[in-house]
């Protein structure tokens, strides 16, 4: 099982001030220096003062962030977690990528999402009515861009047109689809390369309209229909990333949470999960490289 730190979304708000100095590719060095196997980051490129006042974030462009932390790393895999697809012309995105994963040697994951903050695609003049039946075209196009093939859709169609350099992974770089919805399975199933489900307990599942996800054993069920509904279409098994259940326990510090990370390992093994997220709360980014090193030794250990 790989590990993959986020950043710590609250941090963006005050970036110069939580960096105290250091340099932004500071972050990076510290995640693969402490043994973590990638880094990733979100997005909310214009977010409504009201929905920040009520626990959203703020955060930087994923592409130049990705981009700067693979200038400074060799080996940890950058990770969009997650890109808003309908944000952004498909072909736009594609290119995002593709440079990424150039500048990196091929560390590029794309995790991409469908999002739900109407206000933000209002201002950034994208379609929220038809946020899902873009996605799904959204993916086809990129492929399509990256493979060097025309695109045949009624909303992208790309004839004539290519996008040069390719990028390193053959057929570009892995897509991960995020979301507990049966639209974000069943493109996680047909269109994607990973999955990424979220914790989700039962009044934020009556919310969401999907269901709840609070224990072990309803992660696993999940990932065992995923993996089933996967296996039938002919294809490779999905990456699955999830954050762990475990994340409220880092209120009481890092040794704390690491251990119970630990301990919970096996499970989520055996649930099916390939890739934990952690996002550490550090207040600053001596914080931060202190956190890491703290994890990295509680799951050594």
């Amino acid at each position: 099982m790989k590990i993959c730190i986020n950043f710590p979304m609250r941090a963006s708000k005050h970036y110069v001030k939580w960096a105290e100095g250091g340099r932004f590719g500071d972050v990076a060095v510290a995640v693969e220096k402490n043994g973590f196997d990638g880094i990733a980051v979100s997005e909310h490129p214009y977010p409504h003062r009201e929905w920040l006042s009520t626990g959203g974030h703020h955060a930087f462009d994923p592409f130049a962030a990705l981009a700067a932390w693979g200038a400074v790393t060799e080996r940890v895999a950058l990770i969009s977690a997650l890109v808003v697809a309908g944000y952004r012309n498909p072909y736009i995105t594609a290119k995002a990528a593709t440079t990424v994963d150039l500048a990196s040697g091929g560390r590029m994951i794309l995790g991409l999402g469908a999002g739900y903050l109407e206000s933000e695609f209002a201002v950034v003049g994208a379609d929220f009515a038809r946020r899902g039946p873009l996605f799904d075209e959204a993916i086809g196009a990129m492929r399509a861009s990256w493979r060097g093939e025309d695109f045949d859709g009624p909303s992208f169609p790309s004839y004539g047109h290519e996008a040069l350099p390719a990028p390193v992974q053959a057929g570009g770089p892995p897509i991960w689809v995020g979301g507990n919805s049966r639209a974000a399975r069943r493109r996680a199933i047909e269109l994607a390369d990973g999955w990424t489900p979220i914790a989700q307990d039962a009044a934020m599942a009556a919310i969401t309209r999907t269901p709840p996800l609070t224990t072990h054993a309803e992660l696993a069920a999940q990932i065992d229909e995923v993996a089933a509904r996967r296996a039938a279409t002919g294809g490779s098994p999905l990456d699955v990333s999830f954050t762990p259940f475990e994340a409220p326990r880092l209120r009481a510090g890092m040794s704390e949470y690491g251990r119970a990370l630990k301990d919970a390992l096996p499970g989520y093994a055996e649930a099916g999960v390939t890739w934990l997220v952690v996002e550490p709360l550090s207040r600053t980014l001596v914080d931060f490289r202190d956190d890491l090193r703290i994890l990295a030794e509680e799951l050594a250990t």
